[in-house]
Order: structure tokens, then C-alpha cells, then sequence
């Protein structure tokens, strides 16, 4: 299904920090309002807004907090009285993350920086006081060990281009693999699965997707459950590999060489020619890719109309549009 119908009908669900969508939560009792989430991704995806602080029962205004102690186990501090919410916030955790499930999130879109909610480089201060970045917030790192393979981002790593084509390409493809999931897919199901997915898992990891071949073929040595999960690790695994452009290029001539014998002379340097200026940066990968959709369905190669590299998201998203 073409992504663009697929999220007119169905809604993903894209857990936020509450303080990313304007809401006033944060501990001054302002907010980090996120133009890009609120009036770009609000439009494809239903933005589920959560802030640890004031759920876990924190008022607004507050004291500011940090991390201090072990990294790997850091305690959450008040900063200038000292009051340890460790345990008041890791109890709202472990409620918040079962609570989740039902929200059937599709990924999560984290503040960085926060003790709570920053997923990379958290402060965590020691006994003299210096801090290394090298924390994780308690809320972010809750997440992340109940939903190990759910697409997961800080706001502000989502400027740079090719981390935000990536993040919101790996919600498509969680999403579905979940409603994969609710299908309760036979072993045909997921070589199909595979197949429709091939160029896309090969733009970011050809290894991994050699493996996940192995894997399907030599499924006799697991059990349908050891087989769906494993493949899942691999997925996602591979799809948090972003795609380079040597990569790219290699799917691009993959894809061309399906339909090269009906191809005029014309069309195959007009092709090889918009491929050449992607990568040498002077146009985005959308520009190949629009001449090889327009081939597809001229010369109607249907396998590679099944496949997900080809529409891996929606349009108005204006992914792919960075050379």
C-alpha cells in the first residue's frame, strides 16, 4: 500500500516530551514548543504527549533536577536542595511504560538534555562535581529496555536531514511490521514481507540483509515465535543504519537494471546522468527516484511496484529532498 493512502486511513502514534508540543511543563514553567513536530509531523502522525516530571506528581514551576552518582544507575536530584526523586520518578516509569503499550506507539520523540527524558549525552555529575555526558534520562531509559526495537530520537538531532529521514523511515517500517504482526502471519507471510522490503533493508545494510535471508531460510531451526523475533532484531537493527549514498546508488542501478532492455537510449542517460549528479551531492536522491517510479509504471515492473524503497513514506513529508 502507498504510504500516502496508508496514513489518511490508519493513524501511527508518535509518543512527544509534552514540553516539544508548547505545552508549559517545563521546570521554569516554560515550554520547548517544536515547530517541525507541530506543524509537519502532526499532519501525518497523532502526537501522543507525555512529561515524567509532572505525571510522575511534580508541580510546574520546580526545582531544577540532574543526574549525579553512577551513570549506569544514576539518582535523579533536586539541584540546589538535594532531594532524590529517584524513586518517585522510576515508579512512574514502570507504570507509564505498561501504559504505553496500549497507545501502540509507533516511536518517540525525546528533549534532550533532560534527566528524564534526554536519550544521549545526559549529564550525570560524580562526587567532584564535573559532569560526563554520557547519561540517559530515567524516563528515555525506561523506554528504551520495555520497547527495545521502537524507533526512538532527541528533537534536536531531528535537524539534521539524514537522521530525520532515517528516524521517521524506521516509524513507517515499525509500524508495519506491527500491523504484520496483528495478522498472525504464516511463514509465506513473511517471506512476502521480506521481499517488498529487500531494497529498502539493502540501501541501509546489505550484511544484515544477507543475514535475515539466512535467517528465513533456515527457519526449520527455530520455532514460528524464535523466527518472527528474530527477524524483527534484524530489521530493525539494519534500518538504524542510515542509508549512504554509495548505497543508494547501489539500489538505484539494482532497480535499473529490472527494466534496462526496455529503456531507450534517451532514457538511460537521462537516467544514469540524474544518478551521477545525486552522487556527486548536486541533487537529492528524490530526483532518481522519481524518474525509476515513472519507469516502473511505464514499463510495469510490478515486483518493484510492491517495493517499499520506492515509497517509503509519505510525500508530504518532503523527505529525500536534501542533495
Amino acid at each position: 500500500m502507498n504510504p500516502d493512502t496508508q496514513t489518511k486511513s490508519i493513524s501511527i502514534n508518535l509518543g512527544v516530551s509534552a514540553c516539544l508540543l508548547g505545552e508549559c511543563v517545563r521546570y521554569d514553567g516554560g515550554h520547548k514548543h517544536n515547530r517541525y513536530i507541530t506543524d509537519t509531523l502532526s499532519k501525518v502522525f497523532h502526537l501522543v504527549a507525555v512529561c515524567p516530571e509532572v505525571e510522575s506528581g511534580m508541580s510546574t514551576p520546580r526545582e531544577a533536577m540532574r543526574l549525579e552518582g553512577d551513570p549506569s544507575a544514576p539518582r535523579l536530584v533536586t539541584h540546589q536542595t538535594k532531594i532524590d526523586k529517584t524513586e518517585q520518578m522510576l515508579e512512574y516509569c514502570g507504570r507509564k511504560v505498561k501504559s504505553l503499550e496500549k497507545e501502540g506507539l509507533s516511536g518517540f520523540i525525546f528533549k534532550e538534555k533532560s534527566p528524564s527524558s534526554g536519550l544521549y549525552q545526559v549529564k550525570v555529575y560524580g562526587v567532584s562535581g564535573v559532569p560526563i555526558q554520557n547519561g540517559r534520562g530515567l524516563f528515555a531509559a525506561a523506554v528504551a529496555r520495555h520497547f527495545p526495537w521502537l524507533p526512538l530520537e532527541e528533537a534536536d538531532r531531528l535537524n539534521d536531514p539524514a537522521i530525520r529521514e532515517n528516524f521517521i523511515e524506521r516509524i513507517f517500517s515499525y509500524h508495519r511490521w506491527q500491523d504484520f504482526l496483528m495478522t498472525e502471519p504464516r511463514l509465506g507471510d513473511l517471506i512476502n514481507f521480506h521481499t517488498r522490503h529487500k531494497l529498502l533493508i539493502m540501501a541501509h545494510s546489505p550484511e544484515l540483509y544477507k543475514e535475515m535471508g539466512g535467517v528465513v531460510a533456515g527457519r526449520k531451526l527455530l520455532t514460528h515465535m524464535q523466527l518472527l523475533d528474530r527477524y524483527q532484531e534484524l530489521f530493525m537493527k539494519a534500518l538504524t543504519e542510515i542509508a549512504s549514498i554509495g548505497r543508494n546508488i547501489n539500489v538505484l542501478q539494482h532497480i535499473m537494471g529490472y527494466f534496462k532492455n526496455e529503456l531507450t537510449s534517451w532514457e538511460k542517460t537521462e537516467l544514469l546522468a540524474a544518478m551521477e549528479r545525486y552522487h556527486a551531492h548536486q541533487v537529492p536522491l528524490l530526483v532518481p527516484l522519481t524518474l525509476l517510479k515513472h519507469y516502473v509504471g511505464k514499463y510495469d515492473q510490478q515486483y518493484l511496484q510492491e517495493q517499499i524503497y520506492l515509497t517509503p513514506h509519505p510525500t508530504e513529508l518532503m523527505l529525500q529532498n536534501h542533495a
